[in-house]
């Protein structure tokens, strides 16, 4: 059986994550996936929702069979704990694939590193996009919460 990790913080789940993973998926026969930390989340914005809710969310989609929570101190210890073949990185991650590669050697580790290109186009596939979207509407969206609550 080939087991296939996947990382990500996966704030705001979208299609977006969901094509990821699904492609991640498609790799192997398991798909394990390891959600950030909220406090190791440091190359973007802090994450609107919280941890163990992010990692509720990815457990519930079907393409998943086992999500975990990151470590707080070292993020190799997922990887060495779980043993996956393959180490799927989506098209827009941060890693440095030969820099991964290079640690995993270093620690004995011996995943293949695959970069997923693949890029979902649709106007609210990225977190970003939809907290901005929420932002530009945010008096419209308030007064219509405060009209619904009369």
């Amino acid at each position: 059986m080939k087991r296939v990790m996947a990382t990500g913080t996966f704030d705001i789940l979208h299609p977006g994550h969901a094509e990821f993973l699904r492609k991640a998926k498609e790799l192997g026969d398991e798909l394990v996936v390891v959600v950030a930390r909220d406090r190791n989340v440091k190359h973007k914005p802090r994450p609107v929702i919280p941890e163990k809710q992010r990692l509720e969310m990815v457990k519930a989609l079907r393409w998943v069979d086992l999500a975990v929570l990151g470590d707080e101190e070292d993020m190799f210890r997922p990887v060495m704990e779980l043993k996956p073949d393959i180490i799927a990185l989506g098209y827009d991650q941060h890693f440095d694939e030969k820099k991964l590669k290079e640690e995993l050697v270093r620690r004995g580790i011996n995943s293949e590193v695959v970069r997923i290109r693949y890029r979902k186009d649709c106007d609210l596939c990225s977190t970003a996009r939809i907290v901005r979207k929420i932002l530009e509407k945010a008096d419209d969206l308030y007064r219509e919460f405060e009209m619904a609550g009369k």
